[in-house]
């Protein structure tokens, strides 16, 4: 293909992701923008040049060694929940703005940490991007079929102008904001769109090859099996190489959280930490699509080449060996995908940590304290774009004198190892608030000099020199000093053994200068906060350990240096309104340093802040002493504050409580007026019947003939009994309810009973043509009051059928034997009872609104009798909740 022909390529996808990410950023609110989807896709970026060629040229060499560095992060995965999510609390409480920032912050803000963490970063990540810049220059000959040509200058090179594109493009976006702790929506979102971008050309010429270029899995597996070498190729083999797998997997696992590109995508670029819920399994599947074909590529490469030259290209040597260039240009654009997102996202991390942990803190302070803000604004992104384009063009140099020696897989583990050695200040820091700046320091510096003598000394010595003899010899003829094979471990692969001693080296000095230095009060007070930070998240102001005399003037005048006079002032006056502060407030204390150190970390890191804000109050020293007791005082407030939140809860409880009672109480008083209403009406009317009866009686004796008065006299009868049972039911509740009932306790067959029930109101549900089913099948004695038990049975059939329908009414009665128990049954298929009534229905004085009738009937005793006597024999009663047709109500009685 022609050069011309792939730089427009290159170029119009440029254009392409310049516009993803300019919609991105105008429509930053959007859901489209904001949601779990593209957070995932760019955790993408983890797949580099490296995933994408390099694990094709592990696999065709050492077969399924090319899966711990997956290993390590799907593991990761699951812990995210817990340790992720509280790395990006506290980053968001902090305004932390890299991992630099991050780790120093955890020690004090501890300046010279900040800068060393930052180099780490920058010589860990500079061989990463020469790496992706090794992949583009490399497929570039490939597609332009220009293998065979070597560059004699810069100017000559394609590599160098790809370099230079993608400085001008990271450049341009990584620099928008002065303040590096907002969040860059459009590179994420081009960020995400090339990892669906690099995921799907990967798999589509990786069923390309599969299954056109070959007859799937089974056909690749049995042509390989024929191979001498095939079984080591498909196992571990030895116990050696078992270790080799662990430590590479902890490697990965480290580089999930510590890579500056995935902690800014993580971390620092997160909306919602409910994102991570998806994240979790979203992340380890996008992995494994990734990998699925990585094992048949690289085998179809050496039954189509014969060898493993150039394996890491055989996704674009295999179709343009078939002829198939449009499917190669997929495969070079997902390439060139992976390569941006990773160097964009890369150079973005790294500008903003040597900006604001080595450039603004050892050399332009004093500049930005003289300078105007708009002037400070400026110079910042100018230092930002600057360090881009020096990052960039330096790791073209380090590829252009080292890269060309290395696999991709190389490359990457001599980054993975560098950055690992911030894990035990990271890790150890974030759980354990003993660990010190001092401890962190020299675990550092010990496990980085670790490395470079066992890893990036013998390559950069064998290249120079030509030899190996200090691999084979060690430093001066000393064996044990050989650098892979230290102190006599040579049973490792170089680097899983740099990992390893520069590793236990580290935590080794981190565990034991934390354990004999004591760090200084702002080190103890971070530590506190990182460590419980779910404790601190509301008091972080208050929690701060500060002692000294500083001015609001003072502050104000270094914040409008930074963030312009209209921002400045907003932000004080958000602080005041918080606080119920007055703004004419002169005198600062320990939350306006705490809130205006976070205000500059976005722009200027926490180091610089510190110094700046030191610089204009008058801080004293704190003993020790004073510090502990300072932050047992906050617990205390935290635990007082707990407390008196319980209590607020237990008082609007109780007065929910109260509420509710009251406005009981206030239904109790009206129940109770309709109730002496009730009684009054009931008692007027029989008292009327018998009088009106008596006075015809005695007017029309002799006329009255004799079927009338006999007529009269029943009546008569009639309201003397319904009066006495008024009488009887007022009596027997107020007996009920003073505890002045005594039961006459006798063994009795309760299916006689029932029937007995049955009979007596026989007569009243026949008038109204209801049916009344006793399904009681066989006899069944216990102990009970019978009159009072029949009392109950009277009660709750009447009732049924008091609300059964006229004509169609059917009541059924039955009992069961339960668990030292016998458990009696009404059910009707009357109106039922409303879902309002069911609390109330066995209340004294209560009658439902929804009789049948217009005005309720009886006196609002009967159920409430009823179930004084149930329970006075030890039993209970109750309705049946969400029956379909009817009421049912349930009582029951005990066993002797």
């Amino acid at each position: 293909m022609n050069n011309y022909t792939l730089v427009f390529i290159i170029i119009s996808y440029l254009s392409v992701l310049f516009y993803v990410a300019f919609l991105a950023e105008k429509k930053r609110q959007s859901k489209w923008v904001n949601n779990p989807y593209v957070y995932t896709f760019s955790l993408a970026v983890y797949c580099s040049a490296w995933t994408y060629y390099g694990s094709i040229g592990i696999a065709a060499n050492s077969g399924i060694n090319f899966l711990p560095i997956y290993l390590g992060p799907v593991i990761a995965a699951p812990l995210w929940i817990i340790v992720l999510r509280k790395i990006i609390r506290i980053s968001k409480q902090h305004k932390i703005s890299s991992i630099a920032d991050f780790i120093s912050l955890r020690y004090g803000n501890n300046r010279f940490l900040g800068a060393l963490v930052t180099l780490v970063c920058l010589f860990g990540t500079l061989p990463y991007i020469s790496l992706q810049l090794k992949a583009v220059s490399e497929t570039f000959e490939i597609m332009a079929d220009e293998t065979s040509y070597v560059s004699t200058t810069v100017f000559d090179d394609s590599t160098f102008y790809v370099a230079l594109l993608l400085a001008i493009f990271a450049t341009f976006f990584g620099t928008q904001n002065t303040d590096a702790s907002e969040k860059h929506k459009g590179i994420i979102a081009s960020v995400a769109f090339e990892s669906v971008i690099k995921l799907v050309f990967f798999l589509i010429i990786g069923v390309y090859i599969t299954f056109y270029l070959f007859d799937g899995t089974s056909d690749i597996y049995n042509q390989m099996s024929n191979m001498e070498n095939f079984k080591q190729l498909i196992t571990l083999g030895s116990v050696e190489n078992g270790f080799d797998w662990f430590f590479m997997i902890a490697l990965a696992f480290i580089a999930i959280f510590l890579l500056p590109r995935q902690f800014q995508v993580s971390v620092l670029e997160n909306n919602r930490e409910k994102h991570l819920k998806k994240a979790i399994w979203l992340f380890p599947l996008y992995l494994l699509l990734f990998n699925f074909f990585v094992i048949f590529i690289a085998w179809a490469g050496k039954l189509t080449f014969g060898n493993t030259q150039n394996a890491e290209y055989y996704t674009l040597l295999l179709p343009l060996e078939n002829g198939n260039s449009f499917l190669a240009t997929l495969v070079f654009l997902g390439g060139f995908s992976a390569v941006i997102s990773m160097v964009i996202v890369s150079t973005l991390a790294l500008s903003t940590m040597v900006s604001n942990n080595l450039i603004i803190p050892y050399g332009f302070l004093d500049k930005f304290i003289k300078n105007q803000p708009e002037r400070n604004s400026k110079y910042i992104k100018n230092i930002r774009r600057i360090s881009i384009f020096l990052i960039i063009i330096g790791a073209y140099f380090f590829y252009v004198s080292f890269s060309k020696e290395l696999s991709l897989y190389a490359i990457g583990l001599i980054s993975f190892v560098i950055i690992s050695q911030l894990a035990p200040s990271f890790f150890i820091g974030l759980f354990w608030n003993r660990g010190a700046s001092k401890a962190a320091i020299i675990g550092i510096i010990v496990g980085t000099f670790i490395t470079l003598y066992t890893l990036v000394l013998p390559f950069v010595l064998q290249a120079y020199t030509g030899t190996n003899d200090f691999i084979q010899y060690g430093l001066n003829g000393i064996t044990w000093l050989k650098p892979h094979a230290l102190f006599g471990i040579d049973f490792l692969s170089p680097p899983a053994h740099a990992f390893f001693w520069s590793i236990t080296f580290n935590i080794l000095c981190y565990l034991t200068f934390s354990l004999t230095t004591k760090g200084n009060y702002r080190e103890r007070n971070y530590a506190e906060m990182y460590v419980d930070s779910s404790n601190f998240t509301t008091l972080q102001d208050n929690a701060l350990v500060w002692k000294g005399e500083a001015y609001v003037a003072d502050i104000k005048n270094v914040l409008v240096r930074f963030l312009g006079e209209k921002k400045a002032t907003r932000a004080l006056k958000i602080f005041f309104t918080k606080y119920n502060l007055s703004p004419n407030t002169q005198l600062a204390d320990a939350r306006l340093i705490n809130f205006s150190e976070k205000l500059l970390t976005g722009s200027i890191g926490g180091a610089s802040a510190k110094i700046l804000i030191a610089s204009v109050v008058k801080e004293e020293q704190i003993s020790l002493v004073e510090v502990l007791k300072i932050l047992e005082e906050s617990k205390e407030n935290i635990v007082s504050n707990k407390m008196l939140r319980e209590k607020s809860e237990e008082l609007s409880q109780l007065s929910s409580k109260l509420k509710n009672v009251n406005e009981e109480l206030v239904t109790k008083d009206k129940q109770k007026d309709e109730f002496l209403d009730t009684v009054a009406h009931e008692l007027k009317t029989p008292i009327t019947g018998i009088r009106a009866a008596t006075e015809l009686l005695m007017d029309d004796e002799d006329d009255m003939p004799k079927d009338m008065k006999n007529q009269f006299l029943k009546n008569i009868l009639q309201d003397s009994d319904r009066l006495a049972r008024l009488i009887n039911n007022i009596l027997d509740f107020e007996k009920l309810e003073t505890g002045r009932l005594h039961l006459d306790l006798q063994t009795n067959d309760l299916q006689k009973t029932i029937k007995k029930a049955v009979a007596s109101i026989q007569q009243i549900a026949s008038k109204k043509n209801i049916t009344i089913n006793d399904k009681t099948a066989h006899a069944i004695t216990i102990k009970y009051d019978e009159d009072r038990i029949l009392q109950v049975l009277t009660n709750l059939l009447s009732n049924a059928i008091k609300f059964c329908p006229t004509e169609k009414g059917e009541v059924t009665i039955d009992f069961k034997l339960g668990n030292g128990e016998v458990e009696v049954t009404v059910k009707d298929n009357g109106k039922g009872i409303p879902a309002e009534d069911h609390n109330y229905i066995f209340d004294k004085f209560y009658q439902s609104k929804h009789q049948n009738t217009i005005k309720p009937q009886g006196s609002g005793l009967g159920l409430a009798i009823t179930k004084q006597i149930v329970e006075k024999h030890g039993g209970k009663i109750w309705a049946k909740k969400a029956v379909k047709n009817g009421a049912t109500l349930v009582f029951t009685l005990p066993f002797d």
